[in-house]
């Protein structure tokens, strides 16, 4: 969908002008960076995971975490932001300015239904009786795109896939009708079709509202689709800033052309069918109860996971693909046993469905997990060198110069430097904290580990480190990897087989290049339709 900049003969909507952001101890996280957002624009911010962009987002509407303070000119609509009342902040955000944030399980209160979160958000800016503002709770679920709109106002955030996650963040920030909205990385719990649905609706009310729209992204196809300008930010600077069409075909900075460097492709030699089967799956069911009558009897289940068979060989990759919602992380938490599931599961010759408490916790080094969210799979009050000796811990008897080696070597493995070992989760980027998850998976050297959008939060260029990494590793170590994720082009780059999911079911599998040449089901043919249109 191409567009065109919009020029403003006004005010910018936003100006950040010399904005800095320091750590007490002096260390410069933005360096006197100068971004403006005018009325009606498309700003896109892009570059790798570390490099300030959403602490810019956040210094904008005075939300940076404790620790942190900045410095420079925050301008909206011309107003000094540094000078606003406690009040008139409450006004901007969620008011004038919607903001989408990058991890909607943390950003959604696990204490309150999704309803209640919305009607908060609409009753705190707007004058709106209860009725009301449930009536537009439900059409804001719509307009998003979620299903069973009216039920999902009684759903709990735990309850939804992350994708269905993210769009309530949608909602809640389009709720009040802003002038700005910051949408960091929103669209990163989303597969390829979907990423497709809910950035055409930000266009097309961009467009309809005259919205101005910040935002932060790592994906570049994204952004040239729908940006009308862009900044490009390395280490606290922005090394590079033009209009979109001009950024892509002519890009200044060595670190832009390098961005925009395609994602290699290497030919993957097809683990052989007669190599050691490392798990297997057989009529796999996992069901969620949806409703109780009176006596406390289920009536009504979500057939998450529904006749689901899987073979995994040694040091071979298994991707996983499909839309949110369809079953792919369910399926993972049933491997794993994290959640009740029906059928056969096979780790290493044992059926991991038979094994009581004792003998499955024996066990669990073998299959180790990377979950999709790496802030909230990682303990806020444990220090990162804690948080990945965890599993050695458990599983091993070690002394804690030994344990120490372990987590250095670790953390080289993932390229993650040894001397932040010290340092506490929320200190990191989110493509870091992807890292620590990885490294505290292979630090027990398991023999197979299932990840869950382990990339996700990564920047292109990062992405082709970690797919090197992860090959490197496989080869090295002989680890078998089931892969789930909604970026087609990782998983072509990483995978040997493809397993296509779709509401619960498998509806093609097979060799992973034979399906992206020659997809046979409507569904597959989609997905890899919107893998080219990005």
């Amino acid at each position: 969908m191409p567009s065109t900049p919009a020029m403003s003969q006004h005010e910018p909507m936003l100006s950040l002008n010399n904005l800095s952001i320091r750590k007490r101890d002096g260390e410069v996280l933005v360096d006197g960076i100068n971004l403006h957002v005018d009325s009606g624009e498309w700003l896109a911010v892009v570059g790798e995971s570390g490099s300030g962009k959403s602490l810019s987002a956040l210094a904008s509407l005075r939300l940076l975490p404790a620790g942190l303070s900045a410095s420079g000119q925050l301008l909206f609509n011309g107003e000094d932001i540094t000078k606003f009342s406690e009040k008139r902040l409450q006004q901007l955000r969620g008011g004038d300015v919607g903001m989408i944030f990058q991890e909607p399980l943390t950003a959604l209160n696990p204490l309150h239904r999704i309803g209640k979160q919305l009607i908060e958000m609409l009753q705190l800016h707007q004058k709106i009786n209860p009725a009301a503002a449930k009536l537009r709770a439900i059409s804001l679920l719509n307009e998003v795109g979620i299903d069973h709109a009216e039920r999902r106002l009684r759903a709990w955030p735990h309850e939804l896939s992350g994708g269905q996650r993210q769009r309530v963040m949608i909602a809640m920030a389009l709720a009040n009708n802003p002038k700005l909205l910051i949408a960091d990385e929103p669209t990163t719990a989303l597969d390829a079709l979907l990423q497709i649905q809910i950035l055409d609706l930000l266009k097309n009310l961009q467009k309809k509202r005259g919205l101005s729209v910040l935002f932060i992204s790592h994906d570049l196809p994204q952004v040239r689709r729908y940006a009308d300008r862009v900044a490009v930010m390395k280490a606290g600077k922005v090394v590079e800033s033009a209009d979109c069409a001009s950024l892509f075909e002519r890009p200044q900075h060595e670190y832009t052309r390098m961005l925009l460097r395609p994602f290699g492709q290497v030919e993957l030699s097809l683990v052989d069918e007669g190599s050691k089967a490392v798990l297997t799956a057989a009529q796999v069911n996992v069901h969620y109860p949806l409703r109780s009558n009176w006596m406390g009897r289920v009536t009504d289940w979500h057939h998450a996971v529904q006749n689901v068979g899987l073979t995994l060989r040694q040091s071979e990759a298994l991707g996983i693909v499909g839309e949110s919602g369809s079953g792919k992380s369910s399926l993972a938490a049933a491997l794993l046993r994290l959640t009740p599931a029906k059928g056969r599961i096979t780790v290493l010759g044992q059926n991991w469905l038979d094994l009581n408490p004792t003998e499955l916790r024996a066990q669990r080094s073998h299959m180790q997990m990377v979950f999709q969210d790496p802030y909230g799979s990682l303990s806020p009050r444990l220090m990162v060198s804690d948080i990945i000796a965890e599993g050695l811990r458990a599983h091993r008897q070690l002394d804690e110069k030994a344990l120490d080696k372990a987590v250095i070597e670790a953390m080289q493995a993932v390229n993650l430097d040894p001397a932040s070992r010290h340092r506490y989760p929320h200190e990191f980027s989110g493509g870091q904290r992807q890292r620590i998850a990885l490294a505290r998976a292979l630090i027990l050297r398991p023999d197979i580990i299932v990840m869950d959008e382990p990339t996700s939060a990564l920047d292109r260029h990062t992405q082709r480190d970690i797919v090197e990494l992860l090959r490197k590793i496989q080869q090295d170590m002989g680890i078998s990897y089931v892969f789930i994720s909604h970026d087609l082009r990782v998983v072509q780059a990483l995978c040997h087989r493809l397993l296509v999911m779709h509401q619960g079911r498998v509806v093609e599998q097979g060799k992973c290049q034979d399906i992206f040449n020659r997809p046979e089901h409507a569904y597959t043919k989609a997905l890899l339709a919107s893998m080219l249109a990005h």
